[in-house]
């Protein structure tokens, strides 16, 4: 099983605040692991767009991302328009990544996308 796999099989965990956001060799490990054209942006939040072919397409993704964001209890900040979702995340308690937010991109990776 690879890497991402593994990220997108575990669970997210809550964050209850008083640890260090992510930072250096531990947080480019991460993002080797997820891949897929997500981009780590200063070290704080991950981001990545999705490309569709229309509004409706997008609008799917868009409900599948919340479903499983409200299962894993960890919500992305959306930005949907046509033909594209905009996905961005951190970990609000720490203002930083923590390995849920690796997770959760890891499983919205996982929804199958178009273009």
């Amino acid at each position: 099983m690879d890497a991402f796999a593994n990220l997108a099989d575990k669970d997210c965990i809550p964050c209850k605040g008083g640890v260090a956001p992510l930072k250096g060799a531990e947080l480019r490990n991460l993002a080797s692991q997820l891949g897929h054209d997500w981009k780590v942006v200063d070290e704080h939040h991950l981001e990545k767009r999705f490309s569709f072919p229309d509004f409706k397409q997008a609008l799917d993704f868009t409900n599948k991302v919340g479903a499983i964001a409200e299962a894993q209890g960890h919500h992305p900040d959306i930005q949907l328009g046509w033909g594209k979702v905009d996905l961005s995340m951190w970990t609000h308690k720490i203002d930083g990544l923590t390995e849920s937010d690796f997770v959760i991109a890891a499983k919205f990776e996982s929804i199958p996308h178009g273009g």
